[in-house]
């Protein structure tokens, strides 16, 4: 039987999270909420709801992605698959058993839940967004000849291939990383197209100007600093 976990960043999302856990597939052996500095019922919440909840205090998407990572490396038994997922229900946690599939039933290493535009609600991305992600994959399309469409966080990947990526990023250059780490070290990989909703509540990063911008400059660093490696 594959083991699967899951890893759900959470800021302030008390009125998401619980839909979010509840909506996840039972083949899933853990559920791992990190709440990044939530002052909210995010935690209480996700605890009620099943999951493992752990605190992760430094302010960063990958702060609390590298968190639990970390719980999961604590553990005697390891999964096969890590999944990663945003908390604020944008996402259908239920289309996780066809995020796995090609990893499970075709030996791919690492898949990208693709938010295509015929699947996606109305407003359910911002304009930077769909900028970011059109510059990112073209960019990425063009240096390293990636056939990537979008950084959706909604994404499997190999527990041992996770491993070697060595994952560094702390904030909003986490997603971008994987990528252009899973180009650098050849790993197959594939996207499968998802479903995508109007978030819960309002984006830490699409939602604010300041976010959007941040999040751009560290998407491009990432980028061109490993457009320069050998």
């Amino acid at each position: 039987m594959t083991k699967i976990k899951v890893i759900i960043p959470a800021y302030n999302e008390a009125e998401s999270i619980t839909h979010v856990i509840n909506d996840i597939p039972d083949t899933v052996n853990e559920v791992i909420v990190v709440s990044n500095n939530s002052t909210d019922d995010t935690e209480i919440n996700a605890k009620k709801a099943g999951a493992t909840v752990l605190k992760e205090t430094n302010k960063g998407y990958g702060y609390a992605c590298l968190k639990g990572m970390q719980h999961i490396a604590n553990q005697k038994e390891h999964p096969d698959i890590v999944v990663f997922l945003d908390g604020d229900y944008s996402d259908y946690p239920e289309e996780l058993t066809k995020i796995v599939a090609p990893i499970i039933n075709d030996d791919i290493d690492f898949v990208i839940g693709a938010r295509t535009k015929a699947l996606r609600e109305k407003g359910s991305m911002t304009v930077p967004q769909i900028f970011g992600n059109w510059l990112a994959t073209s960019l990425m399309s063009i240096l390293f000849r990636a056939k990537f469409t979008d950084l959706g966080p909604f994404r499997a990947i190999k527990y041992n291939k996770l491993l070697a990526l060595n994952m560094e990023d702390k904030t909003y250059g986490w997603t971008v990383e994987m990528q252009l780490k899973a180009l650098k070290q050849k790993l197959t990989y594939t996207e499968i197209p998802v479903n995508y909703r109007n978030r819960i509540g309002v984006s830490k990063v699409s939602g604010t100007v300041k976010g959007a911008i941040f999040a751009g400059i560290k998407i491009l660093g990432w980028i061109f600093k490993y457009s320069f490696k050998k």
